[in-house]
């Protein structure tokens, strides 16, 4: 019954956050249309994701040391609030109707310092409030809620936008993260871990043992290289996608086209949790990423909205499958008393490359592609005959390139002898963490 009110609790802190994170993809998905539409210039779009984006991973670790050290309730609130104050702040200037995007910039901005405060502290928040053999489902609920951003958030943007204003959608988002500090503050229990002495201190040593238990298997080093390069890619496509469709479609379908798609990923996750895939963890893992680069070039090569949808439908239903095997491969070749710090290191290195295209692929499109496909471009009379030219098909031809790109990593990866010897120890169940890999398989790298 303890077990049951305890469930029952998190719950309703799980609820809370599916509703501010539904909201905050509101939002993301609003400025960033709304950043390119008064400017025509994917630059503009695209550096709203990356101030959406960068600061809360920057700032994950010290929300890591908060919610280690006060209240997890306590940041949680703490965390909330502040973005709600950073969305809070864009209103009145969006309302007065001025051009400048600068106010916008900063309440991203603002509003994804907090993120990053309140992420670690909502996510520790399950082992306080969840028994041991509970966490597994809390897991799955957690990535559920954390993938609504994507599943219903661009269709219900797209549709706030076109029946009332960009406005709206951020009042709505507002209203969602006081109704998640609410379902936080109905949690009267105390969540404030207890600290082993001296910990503080290990801090750093913990870092880089992480980073030893990466680099002294040359196997996972070299999978997490090929990932970060193949994340690279895949930031061109998060950032870009909505520039090009909306220079042949509006908002609203634009927001259909994304939550469509990204019932692929969630159609992949289900049959990855109902079905085995067996031990062929590297042969998955190039098959995989072979499918999703060609869905990525295909996305470029049109402007068929039809298309479109189903192309990026099947590059998301990939992903799973990418995800679930690298986590494998990891999992079942880094010890597990290791794993723990291991993973802290990963999770930074497999973000680089988004980062990293978050900071270039805006200007790319500006003043390179973009240029070459224009009507009367260098390009518009040969690769123009293939994928069209005009607004929008120079990033339609960035697409091809880095989908291209994403196949021959696929074929590279595939001849690493070291990576495929980590497929080995996971199939053969030999490797230290190789049980807790086949258990936790369908969370992604």
């Amino acid at each position: 019954m303890d077990q049951d009110k305890s469930f029952g609790k998190f719950l309703i802190v799980w609820f809370g956050q599916l509703l501010s994170m539904t909201g905050s993809g509101l939002t993301g998905f609003a400025l960033g249309v709304y950043a390119f539409e008064r400017t025509g210039m994917a630059t503009w779009a695209t550096l709203v994701t990356l101030l959406s984006f960068v600061p809360s991973i920057l700032l994950r670790p010290i929300g890591g040391i908060l919610a280690d050290r006060f209240d997890r309730r306590f940041v949680m609130i703490v965390g909330d609030l502040g973005s709600a104050a950073g969305i809070a702040f864009i209103l009145p200037f969006m309302a007065a109707g001025g051009p400048a995007l600068a106010p916008v910039y900063i309440g991203v901005a603002i509003s994804s310092i907090f993120v990053g405060i309140q992420n670690p502290a909502y996510k520790a928040s399950a082992t306080d409030l969840l028994a041991g053999e509970q966490y597994s489902k809390g897991s799955g609920l957690v990535q559920l809620a954390e993938s609504s951003r994507f599943l219903l958030s661009p269709f219900l943007a797209g549709w706030i936008i076109h029946r009332f204003d960009y406005g709206m959608v951020l009042v709505i988002d507002i209203a969602t993260f006081g109704l998640a500090v609410l379902t936080t503050l109905l949690i009267r229990r105390t969540m404030k871990p207890a600290r082993p002495a001296g910990e503080s201190g290990r801090r750093l040593s913990g870092l880089r043992e992480g980073w030893e238990a990466i680099v002294s298997n040359r196997g996972v080093f070299l999978l997490i290289v090929m990932i970060s390069t193949v994340t690279f890619f895949l930031g061109f496509l998060q950032t870009l996608i909505g520039p090009m469709a909306l220079s042949f479609t509006d908002a609203r379908t634009l927001g259909t086209i994304q939550s469509v798609s990204a019932f692929g990923m969630l159609a992949s996750s289900l049959l990855l949790g109902i079905f085995s895939v067996g031990r062929r963890y590297a042969d998955i893992l190039t098959a995989g990423l072979i499918v999703a680069g060609i869905a990525f070039c295909l996305l470029g090569t049109t402007t068929d909205v039809r298309i479109v949808t189903a192309a990026g439908f099947l590059f998301l239903a990939a992903l799973p499958f990418v995800n679930m095997c690298c986590d494998v491969l990891v999992r079942s070749n880094i010890p597990n008393e290791k794993q723990g710090r291991a993973w802290g290191i990963i999770g930074i290195l497999s973000q680089l490359g988004f980062i990293v295209a978050y900071g270039v692929s805006g200007p790319l499109a500006d003043h390179v592609f973009n240029p070459l496909l224009a009507e009367g471009g260098p390009l518009a009379s040969t690769v123009g005959r293939l994928i069209g030219a005009g607004p929008g098909r120079g990033i339609g031809l960035m697409f091809v390139i880095c989908g291209l790109l994403v196949v021959v990593s696929a074929v590279v990866l595939s001849r690493i002898r070291p990576i495929r010897e980590l497929a080995v120890n996971a199939g053969a169940g030999s490797g230290a963490g190789a049980d807790a890999g086949r258990r936790r398989a369908g969370k992604p790298v």
